[in-house]
C-alpha cells in the first residue's frame, strides 16, 4: 500500500527553518549562501504597507506546502534600506527568488492567490525540486492503481492526498472517479456535491462530473448487438443510434459511440433538443483532453458545425 511520504527518509522543516526574518547582517548567509542548495524566496515589505499584510501570509502558506523544496526570508525595508537599494526594489510588495546565489525570478505588487502558488512552483521546479511536498508523487501513484484497477486502493490514496490538502482539485476528481470504478455512484455523487467552492469548475471535477452522468447512463443501455440491428433495420431511427452511442461507450467503445453520434447530428442537429452534440460534449469532458477520440471528434463536429 503506498502512504504518503513513503521514500522520505526525514520529516518536512519546521515552519521556523523555511520563513526567516533576515537582516543586512545575514542576507548574504540566509539568502545567498542558502540558496545555493535550495531556492529562497525574498519577500520585501514595510510594517505600513496595506498589500504587504495580505501578500505575505499567502506567501508563506505557499512556501510552507513546498515542505521544504523552498524556503522564504522576510526583509523589512524601512530596517533594511541598504539592501532594498541594492536589489533596486522601488516599491512594496516586491518578491524576488534566489537560487544559486543569484535572482531568478521575482514580481511586484498583490496578486492573486493562483499566482503565488503558480510562482513557488516555478521556483521550485526552475531549482529542479517538488513543490507539491510530494502529493504529485502519491497522485501518480493512485492514477496508476486506477489504470492497473485497483480503485480501492487509489481511493484511499486520494482520500489521504485530501486530508492534507483539502482543495487538491486531482485528488478529488480521482476520489469521485475511484468510486465510479467500483459502482459506488451515489457515493461518487455525494463526494462531487461535497467539492470545495473553489475548486468546484476545476477541470478535474469537471471530468469526474461527465464520467459520473455517463456511468449512471451505462446502467440502463441497452444490448449493443439488438440496437446495431435496430441502426442497421432503419438508418433514420435515432433515438435507436443514440442508444446505441450510449450503450457502446457503457462496453468501452468510446471511439464507436462518438462516431454514431456524428452520424446522429450529422443526419438532424437539432434531434431532442441537440442531444447527439450535448452527449459529444460530456464524453470529450470525460476523456483526457489528447486522447485521439477527442481530438478526431473534435475536429469532425467543429466541421459539420461550420460546414
Amino acid at each position: 500500500m503506498f502512504e504518503l511520504g513513503q521514500g522520505n527518509a526525514t520529516a518536512a522543516p519546521a515552519a521556523d527553518d523555511l520563513i526567516m526574518d533576515v537582516s543586512e547582517a545575514d542576507f548574504m548567509d540566509k539568502v545567498v549562501q542558502a540558496s545555493m542548495t535550495t531556492p529562497v524566496i525574498v519577500d520585501f515589505w514595510a510594517p505600513w504597507c496595506g498589500p504587504c499584510k495580505t501578500l505575505g501570509p499567502q506567501l508563506e502558506d505557499a512556501v510552507k506546502a513546498a515542505k521544504g523544496a523552498v524556503k522564504m526570508a522576510k526583509v523589512n525595508v524601512d530596517e533594511n534600506q541598504m539592501i532594498a537599494g541594492q536589489l533596486r526594489v522601488q516599491s512594496i510588495p516586491t518578491v524576488y527568488a534566489f537560487w544559486q546565489g543569484q535572482p531568478v525570478d521575482g514580481f511586484q505588487g498583490a496578486v492573486p492567490g493562483s499566482e503565488i502558488k503558480a510562482f513557488v512552483e516555478r521556483v521550485v521546479q526552475a531549482a529542479g525540486g517538488d513543490a507539491s511536498g510530494g502529493l504529485d508523487d502519491a497522485i501518480a501513484a493512485a492514477e496508476e492503481m486506477m489504470e492497473n484497477g485497483e480503485a480501492v486502493d487509489a481511493a484511499q490514496v486520494f482520500a489521504a492526498i485530501l486530508e492534507e490538502d483539502p482543495n487538491h482539485a486531482k485528488a478529488y476528481g480521482g476520489l469521485v472517479r475511484a468510486h465510479i470504478a467500483t459502482g459506488d455512484l451515489e457515493q461518487a455523487e455525494a463526494i462531487l456535491n461535497g467539492a470545495p467552492a473553489e475548486i468546484s469548475k476545476a477541470p478535474e471535477l469537471e471530468a469526474a462530473h461527465a464520467q459520473l452522468e455517463l456511468a449512471k447512463q451505462a446502467s440502463d443501455a441497452g444490448p449493443v448487438a439488438e440496437l446495431r440491428a435496430q441502426v442497421e433495420a432503419n438508418p433514420d431511427d435515432l433515438q435507436a443510434r443514440f442508444d446505441l452511442a450510449q450503450a457502446l461507450y457503457a462496453n468501452g467503445d468510446a471511439e464507436g459511440a462518438v462516431n454514431e453520434l456524428l452520424d446522429l447530428f450529422r443526419k438532424d442537429r437539432e434531434w431532442n433538443d441537440g442531444a447527439a452534440k450535448a452527449q459529444l460534449f460530456t464524453i470529450f469532458e470525460a476523456l483526457k483532453p489528447n486522447d485521439p477520440v477527442v481530438l478526431n471528434g473534435r475536429r469532425k463536429l467543429s466541421s459539420m458545425i461550420f460546414a
